[in-house]
């Protein structure tokens, strides 16, 4: 990882996760954020990588080291529509939202989707960009800023923990749930 991106494996510790846990990566992307939440649960955890495009699940595998293979699921699912997850209720200790925010359409159904998943008092952690830099972030206007997804979050039921420096361009929020 550059300087400039956010850095998995120290934000990861943010959730205060312990061997055994069972974590979502909702938009998992590349799998940075779900192969450094399998080097915390282990063997006896579980790592749920979540992304809409079958694609990079496939790399996200092939990528994955053969100690967190049997840690680290993934799933083709849709994280902003109801059971689009394919998780059962009340099943996660924890779900990481990292770098995925600003290219959401439907908030309130990605909300209502990680509350569905999440055991009351379950950890959420929103990892985002802070701004566009430049064109190294996301374009201008669909930058989520750190007050907007703090609003969107408590407004949607979820108690906030506290904010943490991601990275240089990045801002992290851990909330739980409610």
């Amino acid at each position: 990882m550059t300087s400039s991106f956010s850095e998995p494996r120290e934000n990861v510790l943010q959730l205060g996760l312990r061997e055994g846990m069972k974590v979502a990566d909702f938009g998992a992307g590349s799998g940075h954020y779900a192969r450094a939440a399998a080097a915390v649960v282990g063997q006896e955890g579980k790592v749920y990588a979540i992304d809409i495009q079958e694609n990079v699940l496939k790399h996200l595998k092939i990528n994955t080291h053969l100690a967190h293979r049997g840690t680290i699921d993934t799933i083709w699912g849709n994280i902003e529509k109801p059971g689009g997850t394919h998780l059962r209720d009340a099943s996660l200790d924890a779900v990481i939202l990292a770098n995925t925010l600003f290219q959401i359409d439907n908030h309130s159904e990605l909300l209502g989707e990680i509350r569905r998943v999440l055991k009351p008092g379950g950890k959420l952690m929103i990892i985002d960009w802070a701004g566009s830099y430049g064109g190294i972030g996301p374009v201008p206007e669909k930058v989520v800023t750190e007050h907007e997804a703090e609003a969107l979050f408590i407004n949607g039921g979820f108690h906030k923990v506290k904010s943490f420096r991601a990275g240089p361009h990045h801002y992290g929020i851990l909330f739980t749930a409610p």
